[in-house]
């Protein structure tokens, strides 16, 4: 009996399935695997029992590879940046769908509210911005 085949019979740990999970994880993020399948194959994972039904899962993955790299400061920056900009637009969304669906159901439009905390949330975070700006000058 070959050693491939004694190791495809072993039995796995729950660190297993859980690094196997990591791995689809990472997979799904760099768009590899899309969400359905993604699903499945963590379900496929956990429901493993041995290295034989574990290892298939992702054998048609990369490895997962280190960035040589690491990113430079205002990438990360720019990166925090677009993410307070994307939950002020969430937060925008979601305040204006309230104003708009109170005004429907009320059957006249009301005062525009949501205004007001945007503008002093958008007047934070771009007092943010600029001080930081002033700081790295």
């Amino acid at each position: 009996m070959s050693p491939d085949a004694d190791r495809s019979r072993m039995r796995i740990s729950d660190a297993d399935r859980a690094a196997t999970a990591e791995r689809l994880r990472i997979a799904l993020d760099e768009g590899r695997l899309d969400l359905s399948e993604y699903d499945d194959r963590v379900r496929s994972a956990y429901a493993a029992t041995t290295y034989g039904e574990l290892e298939p899962i992702t054998a048609d993955l990369p490895p997962v590879t280190v960035p040589a790299v690491a990113q430079p400061a205002a990438a990360l920056e720019h990166r925090k940046w677009t993410n307070e900009w994307r939950e002020w637009l969430g937060g925008a969304i979601i305040m204006i769908a309230i104003w708009g669906g109170t005004s429907l159901l009320s059957g006249s439009l009301h005062s525009f509210w949501p205004a007001i905390p945007l503008g002093i949330w958008a007047a934070v975070l771009v007092a943010g911005a600029l001080g930081k700006k002033e700081k790295g000058a």
